[in-house]
């Protein structure tokens, strides 16, 4: 159903100015990111980065990126690096300087984390720079699934892999064929460049957030894009994406969308459910823990059904604060308990079905003996407290 709606705009928040992106469907706020205007992400950039320190212990290293900027790198993921400078030695050592990427960014204490797996992204598929096989978009019809990966089959390289991105599915062949020989071309001339570059230099630097957000909304569902800033909806019709200038003078965007309330709502520690019953949702250092209460909701009748029902709106509600907070790496539910083991399967199947709806991927991992349900959600972005902060 194309009911979603994306809201680009300047928000001044804590003295802040902000590039602020809101998903919408109808009137909920499904995302929200800001991007501070005067401070860019370094998310999915390209260096040219030296190894400091090989950690055996942890299998890892860490690259600098700019002096005094070290970052996390996994050895396991070494397969295939692209070297500017190499010290003689068959393995990743101290001094070597390689092409990286920023894959995450600093959250919490944790320092960027970088990969040697270069990605190169575009509307339609990513190029993949260490895994070089074709892979499509699971969320696609098995049918479409083969049509795509029928297209691209000619144009498999052993430098490189493709993925084809949801969005494909509405596009020409033409469309998805040029960019796939725009993206070739943009990591030959990358390669080609970076030896002759010195270290510490930014190869590619990333699309501002807000235009890399567009990319990744699924267009099939998108009704429109609004911005009621000039410079921005230049940038995004550049880019190529349709876009409406907001123009009315009575009232804002931010305004009209009530975004600074449900901002606002959205850090808050306590979340109200229709019924009466509330969520309290506390991040701490190691994980986010979300706790469920029956608050001001009475039951008039089956104690046990009374809390089955509050579970499944507080498991929806959760569904949504997760995606909107954008709370990643492990959660732990307390949902109110319930004697019955069919209850219990009823809320963890609801659960699951709920959480398939966002964009970034979700495990619901099991329920413990104590009735707590534990999940995870993949860390990329900062959540939307650290963001602010």
């Amino acid at each position: 159903m194309m009911d979603q709606k994306v809201l680009i705009t300047k928000l001044n928040y804590n003295q802040t100015t902000y590039i602020t992106t809101a998903l919408y469907s109808g009137k909920q706020l499904l995302e929200v990111y800001l991007e501070p205007v005067e401070q860019k992400s370094i998310l999915n950039n390209i260096y040219v980065g030296r190894v400091k320190d090989i950690v055996k212990n942890l299998n890892a290293a860490f690259i600098e990126i700019a002096p005094g900027k070290p970052c996390y790198y996994s050895l396991e993921d070494c397969h295939n690096p692209i070297y500017v400078k190499k010290i003689n030695s068959p393995r990743m050592v101290q001094g070597d300087e390689v092409v990286v990427q920023v894959v995450k960014e600093n959250i919490k204490t944790k320092p960027p984390k970088l990969s040697t797996n270069l990605t190169f992204a575009g509307n339609y598929l990513v190029l993949t720079t260490e895994n070089t096989t074709i892979g499509i978009s699971k969320k696609l019809p098995q049918e479409e699934r083969e049509r795509l990966k029928g297209l691209l089959e000619p144009y498999r390289n052993p430098d490189f892999g493709i993925v084809v991105r949801t969005n494909a599915a509405q596009a020409t062949e033409t469309e998805i064929l040029t960019e796939y020989n725009n993206l070739r071309q943009e990591y030959e001339q990358l390669v080609q460049n970076a030896v002759h570059r010195t270290c510490f230099s930014c190869l590619k630097e990333s699309p501002p957030e807000f235009l890399s957000l567009l990319r990744d909304v699924h267009q099939h569902e998108l009704l429109e894009i609004i911005t009621d800033d000039t410079e921005l909806y230049a940038q995004i019709e550049k880019a190529g994406f349709p876009v409406k200038l907001y123009e009315d003078t009575m009232i804002s965007l931010s305004k009209l969308y009530s975004l600074e309330v449900k901002l606002k709502e959205a850090l808050q520690e306590r979340v109200w459910l229709k019924s009466g019953g509330y969520l309290i949702i506390q991040p701490t250092e190691a994980l986010t823990v979300i706790d469920v209460n029956s608050g001001k909701s009475i039951a008039k009748k089956n104690v046990q059904e009374h809390y089955l029902n509050i579970n499944l709106e507080a498991a929806k509600e959760i569904a949504h604060q997760l995606r909107l907070r954008n709370i990643s790496g492990i959660i732990v539910v307390d949902f109110i308990d319930m004697k019955e083991q069919k209850a219990k399967d009823t809320l963890m199947y609801q659960l699951r079905q709920l959480v398939k709806t966002d964009s970034v991927p979700v495990q619901v991992v099991d329920m413990t003996r104590l009735n707590l349900v534990e999940l995870t959600r993949k860390k990329v972005r900062k959540s939307l407290a650290e963001q602010i902060s």
